[in-house]
């Protein structure tokens, strides 16, 4: 998976529309490989893993998008073993096209007599070209008597699509980390070559007419904030991969309980991934525009196609509130804080190893070691105030996702800190300067966004009462009432 993270950012940050066709093969393969039966696997893999056919993931209707439990799609049992599938999902991605010779479908749908809920949900592999599917140019599909296959178990087709959807989250963080490498890119070229002004600080290149914005300090904080998200995103994206080798390796190997213990770590970090970078990346692309100010609206300099891009990042796989209910609630507080527990723990040991470090490495590791424990710390405030009211879950999970992102994001540029001194010192393949440029990187991500983090925790402790005492009528006196 790592290899194949490395292609799909390259890919994602030249064109992410034309990525999103294999990406979202990937996670069909996946699904069909995780919990099909031996002759849907031999039938529907092979075509979808050498190209010729495409995947998607069909989940949400016109009442229900995060709330699956709402699925109203019917599956009914034929006499050969398939189903009929019945049903309205909409913002299907890939959902319709003419690249490939069919497209294989994975649907959320109910059987007769199952359960209300989440608990009553199955997953079927539905592909395209069977009776009663009718071509749509735009992303709603209609399946009316589709013929599908049951995948896995009945009513366990959440729990199934999962392996969908958290591939998907990951290739959405990957979205993010790209939006922010192009928009650096684009900006950077721009602020060299735009002239506007001299520099406060005098003038920095005399034979123009005015300096070039690059030396404007507000114009280098755009810019080093791209750097920041773009370098350290890929980084944590890049960890999370080797992550998810190592425990396929351990699959293989039959060590189960290492194999479940990387499934958990990956568990704990994928909301962080995909919640964290993909707001990061929106960041970083909307500062794209602010650099190249009104020309940002011009579609040749493509800042503006960057934005529109990555702007529904945030959105789809998971909302980021989504994300962050999912890593508070269900992944920390529904595990009596295990996971918290485990990941602080290997911070703190990061940390002590650089704790007395002379200079900035010693003085970034005492920075992260302060916030790592605050993280913790106010897990187990939340835990005790959610006790009396469970909205505290839901009030501070979004400012603690974004908190978890900036201590996880310095954490990285620590680590590549370290290494660059290391190899400033001992010499390394890459010119000094390069080395130097991680340094300084490194400083600005613990002088200027790690204290972002005081926002955020501010804001965790506004009153419940403020967020939760006006009446739904009160919004507004104008409409909507």
């Amino acid at each position: 998976m790592s290899m194949a993270l490395i292609q799909s950012e390259m890919i994602a940050a030249a064109n992410w529309t034309w990525l999103m066709f294999p990406g979202l093969s990937k996670g069909a393969i996946n699904t069909i490989y995780a919990h099909c039966t031996d002759e849907l696997k031999n039938k529907w893999l092979p075509p979808l893993i050498s190209g010729e056919f495409t995947g998607t993931m069909c989940l949400t209707e016109p009442q229900c998008g995060s709330d699956l439990g709402q699925v109203s799609t019917k599956a009914e049992p034929q006499a050969d073993g398939s189903y009929k599938i019945t049903g309205t999902k909409i913002f299907i991605s890939c959902g319709d096209h003419d690249m490939v010779d069919n497209i294989v479908h994975c649907v959320l749908a109910r059987l007769p007599g199952a359960p209300a809920g989440t608990k009553g949900i199955s997953l079927f592999l539905v592909p395209k070209k069977q009776d009663g599917m009718p071509r749509l140019a735009t992303c709603q599909v209609e399946f009316d008597g589709a013929q599908g296959f049951l995948i896995g178990t009945e009513n366990r087709g959440l729990n199934h699509m999962f392996t969908f959807i958290n591939t998907s989250r990951v290739g959405t963080a990957v979205q993010g980390v790209a939006a922010a490498e192009l928009a650096f890119q684009n900006s950077l070229w721009y602020a060299k070559e735009r002239g506007s002004m001299r520099a406060l600080s005098g003038t920095k290149e005399p034979e123009m007419v005015a300096d070039p914005i690059i030396y404007h300090p507000s114009v280098r904080t755009m810019l080093l904030t791209q750097k920041c998200i773009s370098e350290g995103g890929r980084s944590m994206v890049y960890e999370c991969g080797k992550m998810a080798d190592y425990m396929m390796r351990a699959e293989i190997n039959g060590d189960t309980a290492e194999a479940h213990r990387l499934d958990e770590r990956l568990g704990f970090l994928t909301p962080i991934l995909k919640g964290f970078l993909t707001e990061a990346g929106k960041e970083a692309a909307d500062l794209g525009i602010q650099v190249y100010g009104g020309h940002g609206y011009i579609k040749d300099n493509k800042a503006e196609q960057v934005y529109r891009d990555v702007r529904i990042a945030p959105v789809w796989e998971g909302t980021t509130q989504i994300q962050a209910l999912d890593l508070l609630g269900r992944k920390i507080m529904l595990q009596k804080l295990k996971p918290i527990n485990e990941h602080c723990n290997e911070l703190y040991k990061l940390c002590w190893k650089h704790m007395f470090d002379t200079g900035p490495v010693g003085t970034h590791a005492r920075s992260l070691m302060n916030h790592t424990m605050e993280w913790h710390l106010m897990t187990y405030f939340i835990g005790f105030s959610a006790k009396d009211n469970k909205e505290w879950i839901s009030s501070t999970s979004v400012d603690y996702l974004m908190y978890s992102g900036y201590v996880t994001l310095a954490a990285h540029w620590l680590q590549m800190e370290v290494v660059a001194q290391e190899k400033l010192k001992a010499g390394g393949n890459e010119e000094a300067e390069f080395y130097q440029a991680k340094i300084q990187t490194s400083a600005f991500m613990f002088d200027y966004l790690l204290p972002r983090t005081r926002g955020h925790k501010a804001n965790m402790w506004t009153p419940l009462k403020s967020i939760t005492d006006m009446k739904a009528e009160n919004f507004s006196f104008d409409h909507a009432r």
